[in-house]
């Protein structure tokens, strides 16, 4: 039975992932660009641990997989100590061990990840290598999961040694050998069937990996709703298959609202309506904490798994971009931005430019402030001479998200969410199209890429984006002016 590392990995999560993986591949989803770069993430960081054990000889992918493994098998033979991605295969089970070494004390595994921590599934992982290298008779010593440490921090030269956290998990590997056999022989008995195997959705579909049957399973087989009950907001996964399992999948379905909390009844009730829910006394508590000039603020981050500036931690959050619409409380608006350049550390000149523009002791509005107030505050940590000013506009933030968190404003295009991206197109649709009409950058995901890859891309295709940026980036603070305002006229 041919099968990969990956696919075991699949069939552990879904044994009918696996069947669609093999037998109709055609019905599931392409990866999204944020999932292409959690794998090309995945695959530097994977580089660059090689060299913790520096001096191998790399087995090169080439598809031909007979001749990856000839090629490990002289490797060994010749008394190469460490073999990057050694290819091995047991009885139509195919892997490739990440950093293969072979120490005094016999063979090691090392398996590289690129998260922090080292999770259940990447047990697994390392478990049908072992598996397939015992079958071959190697006498493994040691199994490793390599990941990065959270709690390193930069200094002027990259230590690998701190980055990088090396984990024992022989024992925890060596203890799920007895039953891959059993999981093997069931994956080929179900292979070897016709007919798609009949799984109903459930927990597995997103844990440990978004699964990318879920439109094909869900919404083309189960006829589940774009929108439905899954979508209730803070509602546990378990509770919703409970009433996914006792027929109820619309809204409309929902007979007993008791069962739910207040926040829940709330968008049950608009969504069955399809009217809004308003408490203008709360909306204008809210408001009453604001003051003017008002200045909305907005940044925009991206994340290293390997750190390249002095002082920063593995996907710490670095803000190159800001935008500020001051409003005066006139109906005079007043437009500030920054964004820094490629390829260098963007912190110190953004924050500069962050107090320039913002006074001390002016009031301050963010969506989910929490996101800003975290920027603001490793910024001020970072830079203690300019401390004080930092913490002073981080202490003078208020949230704009907090009507729509508490669904002190609540309108069903929202879908139980209060996130920006929910709110703008059920209160300002007009602007939702303006994000539309963007050129290059859409979204907050899209511009995190754009401006990691900018430093590689050439001058013209550079400026491009760099318009892109700033344009996306002043649509984002102006739609909180325009939310603002929406809140305004719902108390009036």
């Amino acid at each position: 039975m041919p099968l990969s590392k990956s696919l075991y990995i699949r069939g552990l999560q879904c044994e009918k992932s696996l069947w669609l993986k093999k037998k109709k591949p055609e019905v599931l989803q392409a990866p999204d660009d944020s999932a292409q770069a959690v794998f090309d993430t995945g695959t530097s960081v994977g580089e660059l641990a090689c060299e913790l054990f520096s001096g191998g000889e790399r087995i090169k992918y080439t598809g031909d997989f007979g001749s990856q493994i000839a090629k490990t098998k002289e490797l060994i033979k010749r008394g190469t100590k460490v073999i990057y991605e050694a290819t091995f295969c047991f009885d139509g089970i195919l892997v490739m061990v990440d950093i293969f070494r072979i120490g005094k004390d016999g063979l090691i595994i090392n398996e590289v990840k690129s998260s922090t921590s080292v999770k259940d599934v990447y047990i697994d992982d390392a478990a049908i290598q072992y598996y397939v290298l015992s079958s071959l008779g190697y006498e493994v010593s040691r199994v490793n999961i390599i990941h990065i440490d959270s709690a390193y921090t930069r200094d002027e030269t990259l230590e690998l040694e701190k980055l990088f956290c090396v984990q024992d998990v022989t024992e925890q590997v060596k203890q799920k050998q007895r039953d891959i056999p059993q999981i093997l022989n069931k994956f080929e008995e179900i292979l070897s069937q016709n007919d798609e195997p009949d799984i109903d959705i459930g927990a597995h579909c997103s844990n440990p990996y978004a699964c990318d049957a879920r439109e094909y399973c869900w919404h083309k087989q189960r006829a589940i709703p774009e929108y439905s009950v899954f979508d209730i907001s803070r509602l546990r996964s378990d509770k919703k298959f409970e009433l996914y399992k006792s027929g109820v999948v619309k809204f409309n379905d929902i007979k007993d609202l008791s069962k739910f909390n207040a926040s829940q009844q709330i968008q049950i009730k608009s969504e069955i309506s399809q009217e809004q829910i308003i408490d203008k006394d709360a909306i204008k508590e809210f408001l009453d904490t604001l003051r003017y000039p008002l200045y909305h603020l907005d940044f925009e981050t991206f994340q290293q798994a390997v750190p390249q500036f002095i002082g920063l931690r593995p996907y710490e959050q670095i803000p190159f971009q800001f935008s500020i619409h001051k409003d005066d409380g006139k109906g005079n608006l007043e437009h500030f931005e920054f964004l820094a350049e490629a390829g260098a550390d963007p912190r110190y000149e953004l924050a500069l430019n962050l107090i320039k523009f913002i006074p001390q002791d002016a009031c301050v509005l963010a969506y989910n402030m929490s996101f800003e107030k975290g920027v603001i505050r490793r910024l001020a940590e970072a830079y203690p001479q300019i401390s004080n000013e930092l913490m002073a506009i981080h202490d003078n933030i208020k949230d704009l998200m907090a009507p729509f968190a508490s669904k002190s404003y609540y309108h069903p295009k929202m879908k139980g969410s209060y996130s920006i991206k929910y709110v703008l197109p059920a209160l300002v649709p007009e602007l939702e199209l303006a994000y539309k009409d963007l050129n290059l950058i859409h979204h907050g995901g899209e511009a995190m890429q754009a401006y990691a890859a900018m430093t590689f891309m050439k001058e013209t295709e550079r400026e491009a984006y760099k318009q892109a940026l700033l344009e996306y980036c002043k649509l984002d603070t102006l739609a909180m002016v325009k939310i603002l305002e929406k809140l305004y006229e719902a108390v009036h």
